[in-house]
């Protein structure tokens, strides 16, 4: 597997915490843990979760602008399928409001940029 860079580990380790936030909010069962690459720390998904994380690791990996990669929602290309990019929009704007009530200020550039 390719090294990946310092942006892409920033992409990756933030849609797996909305997931994870997601994915324990609508009380799913079954977590597993799901191995993510550059050395980024497990996190425990429902397969269901898992599936999607996986979609969202492999597009981000294989982003083909990278050079000039802006946040995802104002890219020019879009790289999710429609289903897949109605899911992410739903459990980016359910996760980011419950991160930042419980103090996740950090969060509030990433969810209005």
């Amino acid at each position: 597997m390719k090294t990946l860079t310092s942006r892409q580990i920033k992409d990756l380790r933030i849609i797996a915490r909305f997931t994870q936030v997601w994915c324990v909010g609508h009380d799913h069962t079954g977590q597993q843990p799901l191995q993510l690459p550059g050395n980024l720390k497990p996190v425990e998904l429902c397969p269901n979760c898992s599936t999607f994380m996986k979609y969202a690791v492999d597009r981000r990996v294989h982003c083909p602008i990278e050079a000039e990669k802006p946040s995802c929602k104002h890219c020019r290309i879009h790289c999710y399928a429609p289903a897949e990019r109605e899911l992410v929009k739903r459990i980016m704007a359910w996760s980011g409001r419950r991160m930042i009530l419980r103090g996740r200020l950090d969060y509030l550039w990433h969810y209005f940029f």
